[in-house]
């Protein structure tokens, strides 16, 4: 038979989520999208804080980070959007963009190791614009 699937053995994105679930299901949970919202915002402020261009701790920085992270996962389950594919999703755009990027730069004869930041932002532009 199959073992049981327990979330020790659940990749971190799902049991974020399945955790969430379970917390709501008990009624610990937002009535709305309005306060996961805010806590996304909230936390991200607390990320900005915790950087080192700020002064901030490398080790608060972790915790930050994870906590932004669990917030975007509990916003997207409010929503009705399972975090897992839609990070998937932009995964695929990003590697399809990029690949586009890098398309656009070898036909105009430009490396993309050093072409620099602004270069490769209008190119990534670009390569939004198209289907």
């Amino acid at each position: 038979g199959r073992p049981d699937v327990t979330e020790a053995t659940l990749p971190e994105l799902l049991m974020a989520y399945r955790l969430q679930e379970r917390a709501a299901g008990v009624g610990f949970d937002w009535p709305d999208t309005t306060g996961p919202a805010a806590k996304v915002r909230e936390e991200l402020g607390e990320v900005l804080a915790e950087l080192p261009a700020a002064g901030g701790n490398p080790d608060r920085l972790d915790h930050e980070i994870g906590d932004l992270l669990f917030s975007v996962v509990n916003l997207a389950r409010k929503t009705g959007v399972h975090p897992g594919p839609a990070l998937e999703r932009a995964n695929r755009r990003f590697t399809q963009r990029f690949s586009k990027v890098e398309q656009l730069a070898a036909g105009r004869g430009i490396d993309v190791a050093t072409a620099g930041l602004s270069a490769l932002d209008q190119l990534w532009n670009e390569a939004k614009r198209e289907p």
